[in-house]
């Protein structure tokens, strides 16, 4: 049985979270029973959670409790705002 945490998950930002971060794409190391959320934190980008960030996994829209894999791709999506 495979031990869960291990690993990393390769992480896209879009938009505003690209400069913030520094660069579009990033690999984080997956600790135990890491959530999106937690992702979210260890790249510095948690004040993005009270404005509104989507999340996806592998494509798919979910929320940010999920636990990705070693090897899933993370996409956080900034809120869209037109003016």
């Amino acid at each position: 049985m495979e031990e869960q945490g291990n690993g990393s998950v390769r992480v896209i930002v879009f938009g505003p979270l690209i400069e913030l971060l520094g660069s579009r794409t990033h690999k984080v190391a997956l600790e135990h029973a890491m959530s999106i959320e937690d992702i979210v934190h260890a790249l510095g980008a948690e004040i993005w959670l009270k404005q509104g960030i989507t999340v996806a996994l592998n494509g798919e829209q979910c929320p940010l409790d999920i636990h990705p894999s070693n090897g899933d791709e993370v996409a956080l999506l900034p809120p869209v705002s037109g003016g």
